[in-house]
């Protein structure tokens, strides 16, 4: 049987949050499982064995919950992203109805109008913080009145969504720092955001109507909210402030993308593959289990480096090159399998309406400052402050 190569690596001081990518190369090279000591962890670092694992939820289990701490691990048990099926499916069934592909139709125009709204500000302006004033917009305008949770909810949503995402890192001071915004989030969810204080055809009240249909414990309705506070603001917002620093940095693929905009699938796909927004998330094997010859143990927790996978040379040659010819598509930012992003089709619909919009408008990106987020479960860029040159 191969040995497991042991590392002591701490993937959540400042400078891995900053820039992981010589930590995964280093990790990629030492095998395909590799220990890690400081958090009692088996990683995954390369491409085919993470995607492996997530095709395998019977094996590689997400019901023990999918963080890091034990204490968090145990407190989240039985939410939509820390379940399996059968009770993963049945929350997810009612979760997903409005992130359906061929829901966005209902919400393309109105996330239209904003992106051709705030794109023209911005690009009049000359100079904005690409983050905060452009990536941010749709999520809180667009996506934070879908949920339909109460004035207060909403003004609070990314504070709630960045505690959230810390608490899914170790025990270190950024987690214990967020507890108090995840406990105000947790009491605003049983105790707010019920029905009649939100809005009556919102995503958060269609959770409670399929309750009152029988489809899903009622009990589980303030936590599912959760996954639609979590998963649609950080990700989407970080996702489209990441690509636009590529573009920034790589002004040929923009012109590229400028040109041909059949382009615009593979370009958002090829951003969030090289600067993945969620490095990772963990598994509990169920039964013992062998990766490429290296023996595991049931009950062994498993991380899945998805920040690792996609740039794994075994499976995207030259993988740190920003190309968007390269088409992608079986990237592992969006995870695969039982658990794959319900937000996907949203999230995309958000990005290449903005950069549809960004494209005609704008025809270089210069980076003026920038300033990396430093979260446990995160990872991109909290300000990017740019100036455009208008087409």
């Amino acid at each position: 049987m191969a040995e497991i190569p042991v590392s002591d690596v701490d993937l959540y001081t400042v400078e891995a949050r900053t820039d992981p990518y010589p930590i995964y190369e280093r990790l990629r090279a030492l095998g395909p499982v590799v220990y890690l000591s400081r958090y009692d962890l088996y990683a995954l670092p390369r491409y085919q064995e993470v995607r492996a694992a997530l095709m395998d939820w019977k094996t590689f289990s997400s019901a023990k919950s999918v963080f890091v701490d034990p204490e968090m691990n145990a407190q989240l048990e039985g939410i939509t992203l820390c379940s399996d099926p059968p009770d993963h499916t049945m929350m997810r069934s009612v979760l997903g109805r409005p992130l359906r592909q061929d829901r966005m139709r209902d919400v393309a125009p109105v996330i239209e109008a904003e992106a051709g709204r705030v794109v023209t500000e911005l690009v009049g302006r000359g100079r904005f913080d690409a983050a905060t004033e452009l990536a941010e917009h749709l999520p809180m305008t667009v996506v934070s009145a879908l949920v339909g949770l109460p004035d207060r909810g909403r003004e609070k949503m990314l504070e709630w969504a960045a505690a959230i995402w810390n608490v899914q890192g170790p025990a270190n001071e950024r987690f214990a720092e967020a507890g108090p915004a995840v406990g105000e989030f947790l009491d605003f969810a049983n105790n707010e955001a019920v029905p009649g204080n939100i809005q009556p055809d919102g995503w958060a009240n269609h959770l409670y109507q399929a309750a009152d249909r029988g489809e899903l414990p009622r009990e589980k309705c303030p936590v599912m909210m959760l996954d639609y506070v979590t998963p649609s603001l950080d990700t989407t917002i970080l996702g489209i402030t990441n690509a636009i620093a590529l573009f920034a940095r790589h002004p040929g693929q923009w012109d590229l993308l400028r040109s041909d905009r059949s382009l615009m699938p593979h370009a958002i796909n090829e951003s969030l593959r090289v600067e993945n927004v969620v490095p990772q998330f963990s598994r509990v094997l169920t039964e013992d289990h062998e990766i490429d010859g290296v023996p595991l143990k049931a009950g062994d927790r498993v991380a899945l480096l998805y920040g690792s996978a996609n740039r794994d040379e075994r499976h995207y040659p030259d993988p740190d090159r920003f190309d968007i010819t390269r088409k992608p598509s079986d990237h592992l930012a969006f995870g695969r399998g039982e658990h794959v992003c319900v937000g996907m089709h949203l999230a995309r619909l958000e990005m290449s309406t903005l950069f549809d919009r960004l494209a005609d408008q704008v025809s270089r990106f210069e980076i003026v400052s920038e300033t990396p987020l430093i979260n446990n479960g995160l990872r991109g860029l909290e300000h990017l402050e740019v100036t455009v040159q208008a087409a």
